[in-house]
């Protein structure tokens, strides 16, 4: 008796998920994990940066509270959320994207009046110019610097530091010091050197911020295919609706042909096909009967069944693949932003420089406003701006010349991790293939037959059905008129007509279908003697084989990971001259990924379904068709127009040759401040030529981006 109190006790161990929207770096991640772990009573924390929460493991007395403001200690607000995987919505990428187009408007029109001082407007003139850009500049500077003043604040008031903190005071500052100049009548004004800045920080911040939300949309999707409730059978014999959050186990669920199931279970009584592509890839429907287990979100395709409720909610097999899409996205969101990477590094030094130059201006005997002006010319000139310009830039040229080739790459980063993968893991249905199948040889049907078979395949939703439907609707045939039409579950569609029974119906040896092996197949079978086997191919995509061949020659290896049957894989394969790992769910996919990156591959998953949106997330890239499921979509870094597959070589050697240029854009940045930097330490830089001197850095590394623009060939 006395064994299983422990094990209940870590049962029982509770879990709560916070909210933690300051996070801003990968040095956030690392103070929030580490100063909680230190604390008694919590046990463990995890943070997801991409959703931007804590998950803490704590003992049952430590309340939640007493955790809120031990997150307060480390200089972060917080807010306990429920079990609900979409339950926190960020809504920093719209704040953001409202600072950015101010800061953006005012620099435009602050730079305008500046080249009017820059050309020689001396006098009144000047002052004037100065006056309306400070009008601009001071408001802009308070909304936009917003997010950078906030957490900076913050964090000082917790006594530590952040990148927010040297930023903050970078620009306040340049702005302090060019009011002070346009109080006095000065002759240079730096308010467009700090609109600047605060802009292309905010840039990089945005983007940051909406590949979080799009990691977060493909959970959504995904949970979306669960359906809102189901008709749920009472002790007593009557029915009832409920919603998905009422249902609990053991209820009996009664589930119509057509209809997504809400939650798990067993089904108890009747047999039909599930679509269960969501969990396997597997295109074709499979047969369930009593006994067997069923998912939420899976499809019941042509009869009505019950189903004892097993698992609802967070419990499910939907949620868990939900819960594995979002902790593998985890992986790629630990990437800084570049513009944060330059702000860390770049910010501390330069205003180290900036001080040191001031004093050593003093201690030499030049004067307070002298030695200020060389420390701002200092700030000014080696602001990171090309340096952050570097990497966006060349990713915002090659992500509009891919686009024309119909290619959507979603954000910048995916650019630089597919400039990196080895290893290429391709899905089978409807990603090496159209996934759609179409009938082979129409010409065994006569015309006596073709209005039949078109009449039957009309009457279910069977993919197989519905190619058939395609192809005898295209030759123009006019359906036949039958009577008595009824679908029998797992076996096809039978009716009458003229006076014969016609049936549609899977192939097997009784009704003339042999041993078809992996070929997808029908039988229409008219009275009792003629059966006509009808047989269908999933064709592969055009330019498969070049492509494969083209990521070969680009030193990728490639190999097939399907969660279709192995006999329905097998002819890929072959004709690709590839390897394949059949019959894979989410798990295994995500299994085989992990694997490849523990032996040190950068692994580039290629899917299309609901099944592959794991796997989709944790690969070091990854691209999915159009024709892939909304959480496909939003699960990969980029997404691929129409049905060739030729531009997953083309995506990959864009990305290269991006990296490319944003070296040299590196080199070009910090050979500008090697020789800036000295230059304005010693007086030899006034203000004003400082300023056309990071403008001018900047232009550089622009128009060197621009080379890109026939990246993609």
């Amino acid at each position: 008796m006395n064994a299983p109190a422990p094990q209940a006790s870590i049962i029982a161990l509770p879990e709560t998920l916070f909210a933690v929207p300051g996070m801003r770096c990968a040095g956030c991640i690392s103070k929030l994990e580490g100063g909680l772990s230190q604390v008694p009573g919590i046990v463990a924390a995890r943070v997801n940066f991409t959703s931007k929460r804590v998950a803490i493991s704590h003992l049952p007395e430590t309340t939640i509270p007493e955790i809120q403001r031990v997150i307060a200690a480390l200089g972060f607000e917080s807010q306990p959320l429920g079990d609900d995987l979409a339950g926190f919505t960020d809504e920093s990428s719209r704040e953001l994207l409202k600072a950015m187009a101010v800061a953006g408007f005012a620099m435009m029109n602050i730079m305008l009046l500046s080249v009017s001082v820059w050309s020689g407007a001396s006098g009144g003139t000047r002052d004037l110019f100065h006056w309306l850009s400070a009008l601009i500049a001071l408001p802009t500077v308070a909304y936009s610097g917003r997010p950078f003043f906030r957490s900076a604040l913050n964090a000082l008031k917790n006594r530590r530091t952040n990148m927010d903190v040297p930023i903050s005071i970078g620009v306040v500052l340049t702005t302090a010091l060019s009011l002070f100049e346009t109080f006095v009548g000065g002759a240079h004004a730096y308010f467009d050197g700090a609109v600047m800045l605060l802009f292309f920080l905010l840039t990089g911040r945005w983007l940051d911020s909406v590949m979080r939300d799009r990691a977060r949309d493909g959970v959504s999707a995904l949970l979306k295919h669960k359906a809102a409730g189901a008709l749920v059978l009472a002790d007593d014999g009557t029915s009832g609706w409920a919603n998905a959050d009422a249902l609990k186990p053991g209820m009996v669920m009664l589930v119509a042909a057509g209809e997504r199931l809400a939650a798990d279970g067993v089904v108890i009584k009747g047999r039909s096909q599930f679509d269960l592509s969501l969990l396997t890839g597997e295109s074709a429907p499979v047969m369930v009967a009593e006994g067997d287990s069923v998912h939420a979100g899976t499809l019941n395709v042509d009869a009505p069944v019950e189903i004892r409720i097993t698992a609802v909610g967070a419990a499910t097999a939907l949620a868990d693949i939900a819960r594995l899409m979002e902790d593998a996205g985890q992986t790629k969101s630990a990437y800084v932003r570049i513009a944060d990477r330059a702000a860390r590094f770049y910010a501390p030094a330069v205003h180290t420089l900036a001080l040191l130059s001031f004093a050593g201006w003093m201690v030499a005997g030049a004067g307070w406003h002298q030695s200020l002006l060389i420390a701002v010319a200092v700030l000014i000139i080696t602001c990171p701006c090309a340096l952050g310009l570097a990497v966006p830039a060349a990713q915002i040229v090659t992500a509009g010349a891919l686009m024309k080739k119909g290619i959507l790459v979603k954000d910048g980063s995916a650019l630089e991790r597919l400039a990196e993968v080895d290893r290429a893991l391709l899905d089978k249905t409807g990603t090496l293939t159209l996934g759609r199948p179409e009938l082979t040889n129409a010409s065994v049907l006569d015309a006596a037959t073709k209005p039949v078979a078109l009449a039957l395949a009309r009457a279910s939703r069977h993919p197989l059905s519905q190619a058939l439907r395609r192809a005898l609707e295209a030759e123009g045939v006019a359906a036949a008129d039958l009577s008595d039409v009824r679908e029998i579950a797992g076996l096809g569609v039978e009716a009458d007509w003229q006076g014969k029974s016609v049936r549609l119906v899977r192939p097997d040896k009784t009704n003339g279908g042999g041993d078809v092996g992996a070929t997808l197949a029908v039988a229409l079978k008219v009275g009792v003697a003629s059966t006509t086997l009808l047989t269908f191919e999933d064709g592969l995509r055009p330019g498969a084989e070049a492509t494969i061949a083209g990521l070969k020659r680009l030193g990728i290896e490639s190999s097939i990971a399907s969660g279709d049957r192995a006999e329905a894989v097998l002819p890929v394969a072959r004709a690709l001259g590839l390897m394949a790992q059949t019959g894979m769910h989410p798990q295994d996919k995500l299994d085989t990924i992990e694997r490849l990156a523990a032996a040190g591959h950068k692994v580039l998953m290629i899917g299309d379904g609901l099944n592959d949106g794991p796997a989709l997330a944790a690969g070091h890239a990854s691209l999915a068709p159009a024709s892939a499921s909304d959480a496909g979509q939003n699960a990969a870094d980029a997404v691929f127009m129409g049905d060739s597959l030729a531009p997953v070589a083309i995506a990959i050697r864009a990305a290269r040759a991006t990296q490319r240029i944003v070296r040299q854009n590196f080199a070009l940045a910090i050979g500008y401040n090697v020789v800036a930097v000295p230059m304005a330490i010693m007086g030899m830089v006034t203000p004003l030529i400082a300023a056309l001197a990071m403008s001018g850095s900047s232009i550089i590394v622009v128009a060197n981006a621009l080379r890109l623009k026939a990246a993609a060939k």
